[in-house]
């Protein structure tokens, strides 16, 4: 049977509460921009209602108490946008970051996808597809003339003059200290590409609190007009590119899947068209693989080999727990103390462990338990733990894996539900 013409959805056992946290991510955003709305009507409210010294207040208006009332739960809101406005700022100044104190900062900056454990409700209308390209993954920050790429560990891969706003010292270049870039991008070695996948910043104007919609248009049409697409020149070390995004119906998951691209591809990226950008491990984000449009689906090992066990790497607390990269992490267990201190292990260290032949138990989609091995450390480039999809996306790889027939039969059972609601409110 054809992929397209499957009406039946796969349903796996519960392994992960991702939907949940897709929900509660989007709840949280639309609360966000409620609170900036009700702020502003606060404070337009509180300046219309400003009277002379000598005026004697009347009766207080219930509507106006009302929301007075709320004005200290406002003003903690306002404080954390203060803080997003100085992280803003500090991107600035981080261009100008050396050694250590660089690689810590821009090591926290990416938005980090979640590996797809379950197919999304509403995949086929709130959800963007396109091909992963295989590279290194980085941020690319143009400021004072000048360009820097960092990768996800922090630390820098090139310094380059580019055509990006204030990307290098040309006279036709804007040198103010407002005018600068930032790119999500992935370095494509092979034709010395950086393949844009996301816009944060541009032109000084901040792009977190936009939609994903809203930027990837911003992109598609900002993008081209600085020549940052052109041929690589003097004042132009590397080419920039946009890659091809559809709409995540059966028709653009296909172009995606199996169209041609100018890249080596790596997989598959999924995009909610509501989420904004913002920093850390995300389930409104979404990264998925097969062998056929990747080449590492499995993890490998140092030497390019994929083991016989899946290996994971976990930080190590306080307390002796074995954590992942998430916030708030998933524990995966606890070394006592004795062996901590044979080993001279400390908080903080990552740890590579192999899941031995117990496996991993779940329970009402929570990990309940996992058979550990210690293996040592990781190298030491690394920057952070795997995060809890990633290790479950590679469990089940191994043993029941999400394929592409299941994604497409999702969309379109999805599509079916809509038309079935369209012809019931064109009957009423």
């Amino acid at each position: 049977m054809a992929t397209h013409e499957l009406r039946r959805p796969f349903k796996r056992p519960a392994i992960s509460d991702q939907q949940r946290r897709r929900e509660i991510s989007l709840q949280r955003q639309a609360q966000n921009r409620r609170d900036a709305q009700h702020q502003a009507r606060c404070l337009a409210s509180t300046i219309l209602t400003l009277q002379p010294a000598q005026y004697e207040p009347a009766e207080p208006d219930l509507q106006l108490q009302s929301e007075t009332e709320l004005i200290p739960e406002l003003e903690i809101e306002s404080q954390e946008h203060r803080r997003d406005l100085r992280d803003i700022d500090d991107v600035r100044q981080a261009s100008r970051l050396k050694g250590v104190e660089a690689r810590q900062w821009f090591a926290k900056q990416l938005m980090l996808p979640e590996w797809m454990i379950d197919v999304p409700e509403r995949l086929n209308t709130d959800w963007y597809v396109f091909a992963r390209p295989a590279g290194k993954r980085c941020f690319v920050v143009s400021s004072n003339g000048t360009t820097i790429s960092r990768l996800r560990n922090g630390s820098m891969l090139h310094r380059f003059p580019s055509a990006l706003p204030s990307g290098a010292r040309t006279s036709k270049s804007s040198h103010s200290g407002q005018s600068y870039c930032i790119l999500d991008c992935i370095f494509h070695e092979p034709d010395q590409t950086y393949y844009v996948i996301d816009m944060v910043c541009w032109a000084g104007m901040s792009l977190y609190e936009c939609t994903t919609e809203f930027r990837f248009f911003w992109l598609n049409s900002k993008l081209v007009e600085t020549g940052a697409c052109d041929a690589p020149s003097s004042y132009h070390k590397f080419r920039f590119s946009t890659v091809p995004i559809y709409n995540c119906d059966q028709e653009g998951l296909n172009a995606a899947y199996t169209g041609p691209v100018p890249y080596v591809k790596d997989g598959l990226l999924f995009c909610n068209k509501h989420a904004h950008y913002q920093s850390g491990n995300t389930p409104l984000i979404l990264v998925w693989k097969d062998e056929n449009c990747s080449q590492y689906v499995i993890d490998t090992d140092s030497k390019g080999q994929v083991p016989n066990k899946q290996q994971v790497v976990l930080e190590l607390l306080f307390d002796g727990k074995l954590a992942t990269s998430d916030d708030p992490p998933v524990i995966f267990g606890c070394l006592n103390e004795d062996f901590i201190q044979e080993t001279g292990l400390q908080a903080g260290n990552l740890l590579r462990f192999a899941i031995s032949d117990g496996g991993l138990s779940f329970v009402d989609g929570k990990l309940e338990k996992a058979d550990l091995h210690y293996l040592g450390k990781p190298n030491r480039a690394r920057a952070f733990a795997d995060s809890y999809s990633k290790v479950i996306f590679q469990y089940t790889v191994r043993h029941s894996p999400l394929r592409i027939e299941h994604i497409y039969a999702s969309i379109s059972l999805s599509s079916e539900q809509g038309n079935k609601i369209s012809d019931l409110d064109m009957a009423g």
